[in-house]
């Protein structure tokens, strides 16, 4: 299926992520038979409105991925925070027997001092707040107290950042849930639209992805000469990490497209781009939009082989410059990683990353 065949606006009826954000790399079901193809359509309009479909689930998944990443930050953020509180319980127990040990001392030897009478039997932070208690404490007491204080107050800290980090993943996972629902609806309707064609209409659309595949194949080549240096190209001269990128990325043509994927089988188009920069050794972030930031900015003369090439308004796909004009991309679900040209998406910038 043809993906991205005429520059088109993004669809703005996009849902939002918490604080941006197991792998959902697993094939969707699409079931959904909501959409329907109207009786006066050609297959070409069916190929667009199919291609349009598949964008706009391609605009959730970045989203998706997103609240994904930020899911594994809280998990990891959650789970520091409840080491650090299991530790800091261990030293506040410590404490706390230290000055019950003192409390027994003073006992056998004729009877508690009243200021640690009274801490023993009320909070330490109302305690310290009485000035005059704090003369009746000699200097080992009061210090002892003081790290109490502070130990207590710490734990509570980081007891009451874990509870908000908790109630913050709970959100996230339940729009994660959400964005799911939308992109299999999304993916479903393009299926039920598929399914609706007659055997002639399919056996034309087979006709037609074979020439493209032809011209991919083209592209393909032409590309491999452009990162040639003795081929002559216009392009500016491609970065070791940048060339390396690519190279890594032509190692999977062919690979499937999976929402949400990062490799090494399959990807989604950041999923690509993330992964074969990996193997350059360069840590790029997992969305498109991150990724957009990544480097330095670049228009379309300034393009080299190995930059990050960045489409529609919203830069909700991300391929790799291949050089000629063409890029190497994870198109979309039902696609594999190919060269295409870039004139078949709203191109807005470059990125030039290293």
């Amino acid at each position: 299926m043809a993906s991205h065949r005429r520059p088109k606006q993004p669809s703005r009826a996009r849902l939002t992520i918490l604080g941006a954000a197991a792998s959902a790399a697993a094939t969707v079901g699409v079931t959904a038979t909501s959409a329907s193809a109207d009786p006066g359509q050609s297959i070409d309009d069916v190929r667009e409105e199919v291609d349009e479909l598949h964008h706009e689930a391609e605009e959730i998944t970045e989203e998706y991925n997103g609240a994904k990443e930020r899911e594994t930050e809280l998990q990891a953020e959650i789970e520091e925070l409840q080491d650090s509180a299991a530790r800091g319980q261990e030293r506040l127990n410590e404490l706390r027997n230290g000055m019950g040990s003192m409390a027994a001392a003073q006992y056998r030897n004729g009877g508690l001092d009243p200021s640690v009478q009274l801490f023993l039997s009320s909070d330490p932070d109302a305690f310290l707040d009485q000035a005059s208690a704090l003369d009746q404490l000699s200097a080992k007491q009061a210090e002892s107290l003081r790290l109490i204080q502070e130990q207590q107050r710490t734990l509570d800290q980081q007891r009451a950042e874990a509870g908000e980090r908790l109630a913050e993943l709970e959100e996230v996972r339940s729009t994660l849930g959400d964005q799911k629902e939308t992109i299999q609806g999304k993916l479903g309707d393009a299926q039920a639209l598929l399914n609706q064609l007659t055997e002639e209409e399919r056996q034309q659309i087979a006709a037609a992805e074979a020439a493209e595949a032809e011209e991919a194949a083209r592209a393909s080549r032409s590309a491999e000469r452009a990162t040639d240096p003795s081929a002559g190209s216009s392009d500016v001269s491609a970065s070791s990490r940048g060339q390396a990128a690519l190279n890594a990325a032509a190692t999977k043509l062919g690979a499937p497209y999976v929402w949400a994927a990062t490799g090494p089988n399959s990807f989604d188009c950041s999923g690509l781009t993330s992964w074969a920069y990996a193997q350059a050794g360069v840590s790029l972030p997992r969305v498109s939009q991150a990724q957009a930031n990544a480097g330095t900015r670049v228009g379309m003369s300034e393009l080299a082989p190995g930059d990050l090439v960045f489409f529609y308004p919203e830069l909700t796909h991300v391929g790799i410059y291949a050089g000629n004009g063409q890029m190497l991309h994870a198109p979309r679900p039902g696609g594999v990683v190919e060269y295409a040209s870039m004139s078949i998406m709203p191109f807005q910038f470059g990125t030039r990353v290293g």
